[in-house]
């Protein structure tokens, strides 16, 4: 038990290792071809920052864990928009824009919508992941052209005057780690989170909505958490609906391309409910409030427990 823990930590420090590399060696690759910040922002630092996620539910899929590749994702999108969220607004007040309301709310919403709809048969198949991940290129092509007079700082930082071998080696190299930590630590993660999950007697959905979930919203958290202490607020909110769209329109997308996802009935009959919930009632907040605050915070981080309460019950 004790070291199926210890390499459950282990692989999920592998993965975000993993993604923090890839992100800094593709970045700088696309710089260096002169891909404008905005495109890289958009796709190579989105996508990369989601491949921990990605790489979970591809593995969870092909070792025939589905309940883990969805649990992951559900779980993910209930975390981000409660736990993550209500810890940052006890960090600082993340301020209302109306462009955060009305579109990246509503494409959450409605990617969550329609990802009830084509579970409620009871499977992910091939054409339906085609159209959740055709949904996430139609989303970026729209940011794409909303944004195109806005300027996207990146983390990732480029200077062409000091562009030797040794740093085009180097990009390659973070490329090929990173990838490597993705692929290993997704690895370490699903099997410690079997072998966790038959040990305890808990079943796999159990296991994918808290234990898998959490470990995977953790950039978020660390991320939400130091924007809001640095008064960026703003990304705090941002990033989450972006990462809740990305999770179920490129991650299960991608994950049911690959291989079709039997859908447990107690996910789609509670789990995706408590999402829509949660997503639904974050719109009142939005609306009445021009800043989500500690009591915002609160109500959160109460709706959380609750859900992980009835979970584990």
């Amino acid at each position: 038990m004790l070291l199926d823990i210890l390499i459950l930590l282990i692989g999920l420090a592998t993965l975000i290792l993993g993604g923090d590399v890839l992100v800094k060696g593709a970045s700088r690759v696309a710089l260096r071809f002169d891909v404008s910040p905005m495109i890289v922002g958009l796709t190579i630092v989105a996508f990369s920052t989601s491949a921990p996620e990605l790489l979970v539910s591809l593995k969870a899929a092909l070792k025939e864990a589905p309940d883990f590749a969805m649990g992951n994702v559900v779980g993910s999108n209930i975390s981000n928009l409660s736990l993550v969220l209500g810890v940052a607004c006890l960090f600082g007040y993340i301020p209302i824009h109306k462009g955060t309301a009305r579109r990246d709310w509503l494409v959450t919403m409605l990617s969550s919508i329609l990802l009830l709809y084509f579970a409620s048969d009871g499977n992910l198949v091939l054409r339906e992941g085609i159209i959740l991940f055709a949904g996430i290129l139609s989303y970026l092509t729209f940011l794409l052209f909303k944004t195109k007079k806005d300027q996207i700082k990146l983390d990732v930082t480029y200077d062409r005057s000091n562009d030797t071998r040794f740093e085009q080696f180097k990009d390659l190299f973070y490329i090929a780690i990173g990838g490597a930590c993705l692929y290993f630590g997704s690895e370490w993660f699903i099997d410690s989170a079997q072998s966790l999950a038959s040990g305890l007697g808990v079943s796999e959905r159990v296991i994918g909505l808290t234990v898998l979930a959490l470990g995977t919203s953790l950039p978020e958290l660390f991320t939400s958490v130091i924007a809001a202490r640095k008064g960026e607020t703003d990304l705090a909110l941002g990033n989450l609906f972006g990462s809740n769209i990305f999770n179920i329109l490129s991650i299960l997308g991608i994950t049911s391309i690959v291989h079709p996802l039997g859908v447990n009935e107690v996910i789609i009959n509670s789990d995706m409910i408590w999402m829509l919930v949660l997503t639904l009632g974050i719109l009142p907040l939005m609306l009445f409030r021009r800043r989500l605050g500690t009591v915002s915070g609160i109500i959160l981080l109460s709706f959380y427990g609750l859900y992980i309460f009835m979970v584990l019950k």
